[in-house]
């Protein structure tokens, strides 16, 4: 029990100091001013939204990307695989309410393969016009700059792909309180630490922008038909063409958290901590290190509470807490949050145990079995 109790303090102590570094790398980081943009002409952008089903704020965020005040031709092309699907109505709303924008909706049922977003990007992209690719989530809500920024970054040499941070935005509930929680004080923190140490080669699907001639390079849409982490396959085959896959750091969109059951939280959380499992086993390992109160309670139980083990939760729950601090600072945010910080971080070791059991996951109502080589089996019926 000795051994299991100081290896316990060993990993709780790491935590500690993992905490502590992070949040100087969120503090250089994340929320930086952006750069001044270069005045002339831009590329025709078209960005695509692939859509399933209705969710909480969705006109919003659709909304949010149709007010782009970009300084060039923009389409912006919804897609959905039913005529019926409850977020048609949205997408013809939007029409109605910006009649001088190129908003189109495309309707194709086709399936490319197990992956249904990728599907309806691949049969939204044989109707897109413009040389710049730009595809992102329904429940991203962002400034009106956010294109003329990424498209930027995107023009710089060497440059293939530019992916975006983001944060969450809770819906009313409990439960979607402690998503956000999830993504601000867990997500942002490790791709800051990540980034900075060379450990992560990040590319979100929340927004990933590229060059159309570089989306052909690395074989479309369907290349990636079958991938559970399509928007990380899509990163790597960027980088297999020697072509670098930037992030702003200055940039951090919004991503509307919409968990309205403690079922509904934990299923995406485990699809999202399987994915990480499938395509960095080493690197999920590793991040036991990012639990570090869960794992001091474990050593305080198992020393009976002894105090060199009660003085190392303690250093943990205040290396939290100062970590959890200054994200809400980077991103003006108060202390929103951080009552719920405790709870949130014994909920995510639940989740980080669990997702080392090779069960299925669960995605937009239909469940998928990963296999090693991070593909996924075909769902128990059609959708996306």
């Amino acid at each position: 029990m000795l051994i299991v109790v100081l290896l316990l303090l060993v990993l709780a102590g790491a935590g500690c100091l993992y905490a502590w570094l992070a949040a100087g790398l969120v503090t250089r980081g994340i929320g930086t001013p952006a750069p001044p943009r270069a005045a002339g002409p831009r590329p025709g952008v078209s960005l695509l939204k692939p859509l399933h089903g209705d969710e909480p704020d969705l006109h919003r965020n659709l909304r949010s990307a149709c007010l782009q005040d970009y300084p060039g031709p923009v389409e912006v092309i919804f897609g959905v695989a039913r005529a019926d699907d409850p977020a048609v109505a949205t997408v013809r709303r939007l029409q109605a309410e910006f009649p001088a924008r190129d908003i189109r909706l495309v309707v194709d049922e086709r399936r490319h393969g197990t992956n249904g977003k990728v599907s309806n990007l691949a049969n939204m992209a044989e109707r897109a016009r413009h040389p710049v690719v730009v595809f992102a989530d329904s429940d991203m809500l962002v400034e009106p700059d956010c294109l003329d920024r990424v498209v930027a970054a995107l023009a710089q040499p060497g440059v293939g792909a530019v992916t975006c941070l983001y944060r969450g935005i809770a819906v009313p509930g409990i439960w979607s309180r402690l998503a956000v929680g999830w993504i601000d004080h867990h997500f942002l923190p490790n791709v800051a630490v990540g980034m900075a140490l060379g450990l992560a080669k990040p590319c979100f699907g929340s927004t990933i922008a590229l060059h159309r001639d570089t989306l052909e390079r690395i074989g479309g849409f369907t290349a990636f038909k079958d991938r559970l982490a399509d928007d990380y396959a899509v990163g790597e085959a960027v980088r297999a063409l020697g072509l670098a896959v930037v992030v702003p750091r200055d940039l951090v969109l919004g991503h509307t958290c919409t968990a309205a059951s403690f079922g509904t939280l934990m299923r995406q959380e485990l699809r999202w901590s399987r994915t990480i499992r499938s395509v960095d086993p080493a690197g999920y390992v590793g991040s036991v290190v990012t639990h570090p109160i869960p794992v001091a309670t474990l050593a305080v139980l198992a020393a009976g509470f002894a105090p060199a083990a009660l003085t190392m939760l303690a250093a943990a729950v205040t290396s939290r807490l100062l970590l959890q601090i200054i994200v809400n600072r980077a991103l003006k945010m108060g202390t929103k949050g951080l009552i719920l910080g405790p709870v949130r971080d014994y909920a995510a070791f639940l989740v980080f145990l669990l997702g080392f059991w090779p069960g299925s996951i669960d995605w937009r109502g239909h469940r998928f079995a990963l296999q090693t080589d991070g593909s996924m089996t075909a769902p128990d019926k059609a959708g996306s």
